[in-house]
């Protein structure tokens, strides 16, 4: 059987010697074979290399790669994996493009520093594209919103403060409906006498009509309880024509917003 050293395993992969050794680490690869101080490599290793960029090409994370390589998922959980990470796109108000936070800052107006402090809050949640974490053009509308909150004269610390608030309340969220998701749904068919592709294809349709349903009812109840909370602020301290005006607006709102 054909072996090699790791650098000639770097050279036949197209992949780099600290790349090899960081998914050694990660457990994506398996140990090569050791005779003293030199690692022998073999075609399984080859073969492995090529599946892993596979499925790095489809836009699944590294964490997800390796739980399917390891076999702690079934391989109806690949299909919706990438089922999961094609909605990130079908979300997208405009053409899919992917973007450096570099590209992110400079198209939407707001200097790179700030941008990256907002990700490091987790507050703005990049793509898995090609293995990069990636930015699109509906960040590049988030982020251009944020600016116009602070230009309207909100100060920055205490949105960034109200930011994590939704953002920990938005997680929580989505963790409950993942949980239902994967207790009624996932896992009965993991138990159903089915096939692997029959699986697979009700675990998609599934996620494809559920994921567009939560996504609704969540935004269209924030939507409606803000303008709620806010029409209530200014019962209680706003005046006549202030009132007036919250009102046609969120008539308008409504309007816009329905069917």
């Amino acid at each position: 059987m054909e072996r090699w050293r790791v650098e000639e395993v770097s050279a036949r992969a197209d992949v780099s010697v600290d790349t090899i050794r960081f998914y050694q680490k990660r457990r994506l690869l398996p140990a090569p074979v050791r005779e003293g101080r030199i690692a022998w490599y073999g075609p399984e290793h080859l073969e492995r290399l090529s599946e892993i960029k596979e499925l790095q090409r489809r836009g699944l994370s590294l964490a997800v790669i390796r739980r399917l390589v390891s076999g702690e998922l079934d391989p109806s959980d690949e299909p919706l994996a990438e089922a999961v990470v094609g909605a990130a796109g079908e979300l997208e108000s405009g053409p899919e493009e992917f973007l450096t936070i570099e590209q992110l800052a400079q198209r939407s107006g707001v200097p790179q520093a700030l941008v990256e402090a907002v990700v490091r809050e987790g507050l703005l949640v990049p793509r898995h594209h090609d293995g990069d974490s990636r930015y699109t053009s509906g960040d590049v509308d988030v982020v251009a919103s944020g600016l116009r909150l602070l230009e309207a004269g909100l100060p920055m610390p205490e949105l960034l403060a109200l930011a994590r608030r939704h953002h920990a309340a938005t997680r929580e969220t989505a963790e409950a409906a993942v949980s239902l998701f994967d207790t009624f749904v996932r896992q009965p068919l993991r138990a159903a006498d089915l096939t692997d592709d029959e699986r697979a294809e009700r675990l998609v349709a599934a996620f494809r009509v559920l994921l567009p349903a939560v996504t609704r009812l969540v935004s269209h109840h924030f939507e409606r309880v803000l303008l709620e909370v806010a029409l209530e602020h200014l019962e209680a301290v706003g005046e006549p024509a202030e009132l007036a005006a919250a009102a046609a607006e969120s008539s308008r709102a409504i309007e816009v917003a329905g069917p």
